[in-house]
């Protein structure tokens, strides 16, 4: 059996054993479709009592809080295959700044806590394979678990039991699917397994939440994918725990993202408040921003209105590579070839980046709404980690990545060469495994080695309280780094004073008499706006090197983008025609990763005008904050194993952040 076989199990793309029409003819199920939707307003676990003794008082100027909204526990079908035994109180401990174990047999730990997480298992076969691989349990003793009896044992908890494990899988979920289709496996009996997973995973949240100091959020992800294995994940965010879904939404009850909205709309009019945020539109080949919708159909206002209500932000990066745009798309950005993973998740099959990307979907926005149509892809920008073991790796120096048993060790993640035994069995197995860079043989099990150690999402908000972030997530007033803690604000106005970046006032005069990220500037007469950037750069991090306003617009139909450098580190100087900063000389010496002392900046912000504006030019804005360039991940485990880093990955990464845009509106509206 060969290895890959358990990497397929990521993306739950052996549902295609299943026709879409006989998942999708559910729906009309009382008990599992759109239709059980009146179980929806299910009491739970009340919120825990605030435990803090010395809440913060809110600030009105807000801010910025960073955390994870996108974190895999033993409760997800692959992450258990992978070894994660860690349950959501675990990742809550974690984040609070605990140390876990990993299942590759070490511990990690946070250097500093996060302000929020939220556990996002698949709601899909939510504890199922947890529950098929404990023969304690009444679904443990159907045939199709007892490949996965005691995986995770201590005995079992060698990498030699990846392909057995892989195996095992790859045959579980389609003959469970097709199990619960004939009614030889016992639906309620599965269904009462994902209850009791998903109301542990909530009362999780409830205990780990401390207002003012840590917040959690109860939330699933929704896994789906188009036909041709196009991702379409979305994570859904719950605003509080008072009433909730017994059952969360699921590719059982919808392959359609469009089901899901519907879903959230009737929980919505019940009182139960949540967003969804789609992930790794890089890997959906092309299917996450279309022009279309599901049934092909050219997008409506109904459609937009729907998805924008239900769809306010968008992971711009995690650890399955970075979706603001693609080298292809925009060939004028030097910087567009950061972490990009090129293919569908869990595949090897080429993702097509038209369709796939932020900027791109910004600028398809802008397309839509010139041919009368509501913009639908107006929202804001987080990041995530993604990880399956329950603890984020946003650290290059310490990446160890997210697939637990899968991607735990330097070796497995294809950074360095293959050792001699495991290398020959792999190439034994399956010669397509083994990669040759420079007469030297890798692991080519995955993409591992395009992932990435990234990313946080960041918010600006009153306090550190659900109500307070939701709102935050609610505003678009969000920004994502690649990991480390960069801080980014951006406003718009048109009466700023020419002296307001130096002012005491600053925040407060932005938000008085402008608009933040996330938000629309209506025309004003003709006159063009000014721009307030910020961003400082994280104490434990790499100095900035510049700060960038990146423009999208439409020009006859056509598509249209500029990068401009509108700060610079070291007292450079933008340069008026080319719009670049110079140099700074930030150099890396890749024999032990340490880099150029005393250049680069602390802090970066400027009053900026564009020089190209028209007042009748629909346009989005939002910026992009780079570092000075530091090792990537790969270059980090290569030296620490004495090897050379592999030729064919960059050795050097540029960590950065992102804002959510601000919507220049010509006509209003």
């Amino acid at each position: 059996m060969r290895i890959a076989t358990l990497l397929a199990v990521a993306a739950v793309l052996t549902l295609a054993a299943c026709s879409n029409d006989s998942l999708d003819a559910r729906q009309s199920d009382p008990e599992v479709g759109l239709a059980g939707a009146a179980r929806t307003a299910n009491t739970l676990l009340p919120p825990s009592e605030e435990i803090l003794q010395f809440r913060p008082a809110p600030n009105p100027e807000r801010n910025a809080y960073f955390g994870d909204l996108h974190v895999h526990t033993a409760y997800s079908f692959d992450a258990y295959v992978f070894g994660t035994v860690n349950t959501p109180d675990d990742a809550y401990r974690y984040a609070k700044g605990n140390p876990m174990d990993h299942p590759s047999g070490y511990a990690v730990q946070l250097q500093r806590p996060m302000d929020f997480y939220a556990v996002t298992d698949h709601a899909m076969l939510m504890g199922l394979v947890r529950e098929a691989a404990d023969t304690r349990t009444e679904f443990s003793r159907y045939a199709v678990a007892e490949p996965l009896h005691d995986i995770n044992a201590p005995d079992n908890m060698n990498i030699l039991s990846l392909a057995g494990r892989g195996s095992a899988f790859s045959d579980f979920l389609p003959a469970t699917l097709n199990g619960l289709l004939d009614g030889s496996i016992d639906r309620q009996l599965v269904e009462s397994v994902t209850r009791s997973a998903w109301a542990d995973t909530v009362r999780a949240a409830n205990d780990a939440y401390n207002p003012g100091a840590f917040t959690t959020f109860a939330a699933f992800e929704y896994t789906s994918s188009t036909d041709e294995r196009g991702n379409l994940h979305r994570n859904v965010i719950f605003r509080d725990t008072d009433r909730l879904p017994a059952m969360p939404f699921s590719r059982f009850n919808s392959q359609n993202p469009e089901g899901l909205w519907r879903w959230m709309d009737t929980l919505r009019a019940a009182g139960v408040e949540s967003l969804a945020i789609p992930h790794n539109s890089n890997g959906s080949n092309g299917a996450m921003f279309q022009l279309t919708n599901w049934a092909g159909a050219p997008i409506d206002n109904a459609y937009s209105e729907q998805r924008l209500r239900n769809e306010p932000l968008v992971e711009i990066t995690q650890v399955k590579g970075t979706s603001e745009t693609h080298p292809l798309l925009s060939k004028n950005d030097e910087w567009a070839n950061f972490e990009i993973a090129p293919y569908r998740v869990a595949t090897k099959l080429y993702s097509e980046p038209a369709g796939g990307y932020v900027r791109d979907a910004y600028l398809r926005g802008l397309a839509i709404a010139e041919g009368g149509v509501l913009n639908p892809y107006k929202f804001g920008v987080v990041a995530a980690s993604d990880t399956h073991t329950g603890a984020n790796s946003l650290a290059e120096e310490n990446f160890f990545s997210k697939a637990g048993m899968l991607d735990g060790t330097a070796e497995l993640r294809g950074a360095i060469p293959a050792s001699f035994l495991y290398g020959t069995i792999v190439k034994w197995m399956d010669p397509g495994m083994i990669t040759e860079v420079d007469g030297k043989d890798y692991l080519a099990t995955s993409s591992f080695e395009y992932w990435s150690a990234s990313g946080l999402a960041a918010v600006w908000a009153e306090e550190n309280t659900r109500e307070s972030i939701y709102d935050a997530f609610r505003r678009k007033e969000t920004f994502a780094t690649s990991g480390p803690r960069i801080k980014v604000r951006f406003f718009a106005g048109y009466d700023y004073p020419a002296g307001l970046v130096d002012s005491p006032s600053l925040v407060r005069t932005a938000y008085d008499t402008g608009v933040a990220m996330g938000s629309d500037l209506a025309a004003n007469g003709g006159r063009a706006p000014a721009f307030v950037v910020w961003a400082t750069a994280d104490p434990d991090g790499a100095p900035l090197q510049r700060v960038q306003v990146i423009k999208g617009w439409l020009k006859n139909g056509e598509h249209r983008e500029q990068v401009y450098d509108v700060a610079c580190s070291d007292n450079l100087e933008v340069n008026p025609d080319t719009h670049r900063c110079p140099d700074n000389g930030a150099t890396v010496n890749l024999d032990d990763c340490s880099r150029s002392a005393d250049v680069g900046a602390g802090e970066l912000k400027t009053l900026w005008r564009d020089p190209d504006f028209s007042a009748d030019t629909e346009a989005f804005y939002y910026v992009r904050v780079l570092e000075n360039p530091t090792c990537r991940w790969s270059t980090w485990d290569a030296l620490r194993a004495g090897e050379e880093p592999r030729s064919d990955l960059p050795a050097t990464i540029q960590e950065r952040a992102w804002s959510s845009p601000i919507w220049y509106r010509a006509r209003g509206g």
